[in-house]
């Protein structure tokens, strides 16, 4: 976007105006350095600026217009809602009844109420682990 020598840059001007007006404001001091940098602002950066140029008594109506209408023919950009999460761990319904049928059986069973322990705490069960409840689960039976 090569703009004309000609062209009159509403943004610069109301940024000097801005500028003359609240000469300690760090906030115009920022978006000037960076519109010189980049020679643009984005759509919430110029709202910012037509927020507190509005306040100034002496700008010109026109102005404020011409930079309220270059703000409405940016495009305004949404965020997509994120996906919902999904739950790291799926509790298996099967294993869950197998250690319940051998802990009906022996309560004092110490690595199936190890087991049970990192079952109800979300953890994941390792194959090995699986297996052992399953051969344990034959045994019983």
């Amino acid at each position: 976007m090569n703009k004309k020598p000609t062209d009159i840059d509403i943004v610069n001007e109301v940024l000097e105006q801005c500028i003359l007006a609240y000469p300690v404001s760090s906030f115009v001091i920022s978006l000037y350095k960076q519109y010189m940098q980049r020679g643009s602002l984005s759509k919430k950066q110029l709202q910012g600026l037509h927020s507190k140029a509005s306040k100034i008594k002496d700008i010109s109506v026109g102005k404020l217009a011409t930079l309220e209408a270059v703000i409405k023919k940016m495009p305004t950009r949404y965020k997509s809602d994120l996906p919902a999460p999904k739950p790291m761990f799926v509790k298996d319904d099967t294993l869950q009844q197998i250690i319940e049928a051998i802990l009906i059986k022996y309560p004092q069973h110490k690595r199936v109420l190890f087991l049970k322990s990192k079952y109800e705490n979300n953890e994941l069960l390792s194959p090995i682990e699986i297996s052992d409840l399953k051969r344990f689960n034959q045994l019983l039976k």
